[in-house]
């Protein structure tokens, strides 16, 4: 089948579907829905089709876009309009997590999988409550038990609701901490720059009236002009 007659069974696919798929996926529904030919539809097949639907969508025309989050191809709408189509939701994507939850999320996101008791070390303070409320907003997954701990503590994780919400596919994908420091200390440095700028020119300045209190005679004698030094004084 040429790429341009398998792009619009693959859109369909996608908008159709309450979850992202998988190019696997895809490939296999594909094959499914035309069983009756005879060659089959293959992996690399799907893959460029992929690829010409996300240039396709890419364009500034459309509200929305074809992204692969949480490991799966979905049809997302653009930042700018995230605010627009949350009161079709009501409150439920304008409320903000609390501090203590994004600690908490933060954490485990970079952390996991790990126990309760590790991120309380962490944060220095309880955290039952903002564990329960990412749970209950599905931000983190209980995924197993810590069994070398003793009492084998629940292990957290971030969920794929998580992946989907930053859209990533994976915790890999995180910036850096190092990165996010980096960011953060742009500022100071260029300060620092400003002032030692400021300290040349400062030194720069004493050096030009130091040079200025020096005068040769007609002699060819160089000597301070100790009337320019006492008004430098005064």
């Amino acid at each position: 089948m040429e790429i341009t007659n398998l792009i619009p069974h693959i859109e369909a696919l996608i908008f159709a579907s309450d979850k992202g798929l998988s190019t696997l996926e895809i490939t296999e529904m594909v094959n499914n829905a035309l069983g009756y030919m005879d060659d089959k539809i293959s992996l690399d097949q799907v893959e460029a089709a992929l690829e010409g639907i996300t240039e396709k969508y890419s364009a500034d025309f459309y509200p929305f876009e074809v992204k692969q989050s949480g490991g799966g191809w979905q049809f997302l709408t653009r930042k700018e309009f995230h605010k627009t189509i949350a009161q079709l939701n009501g409150d439920k994507f304008l409320k903000r997590l609390s501090a203590a939850a994004l600690e908490t999320l933060a954490i485990i996101a970079y952390k996991q999988p790990v126990t309760k008791g590790e991120i309380e070390a962490i944060r220095g303070v309880s955290s039952d409550y903002a564990v329960q409320k990412l749970l209950e907003k599905e931000l983190i997954i209980i995924s197993g038990r810590n069994e070398k701990a003793v009492g084998q503590p629940l292990l957290y994780a971030t969920s794929k609701s998580f992946m989907d919400y930053f859209g990533i596919n994976s915790a890999d994908e995180l910036p850096k901490i190092k990165e996010v420091l980096a960011e953060q200390l742009v500022e100071p440095t260029v300060m620092k720059d400003v002032h030692e700028e400021h300290a040349k020119a400062d030194e720069a300045e004493e050096n030009d009236t130091e040079t200025e209190a020096l005068v040769v005679t007609d002699s060819g004698e160089l000597i301070v002009n100790n009337e320019q030094g006492e008004g430098e004084e005064s």
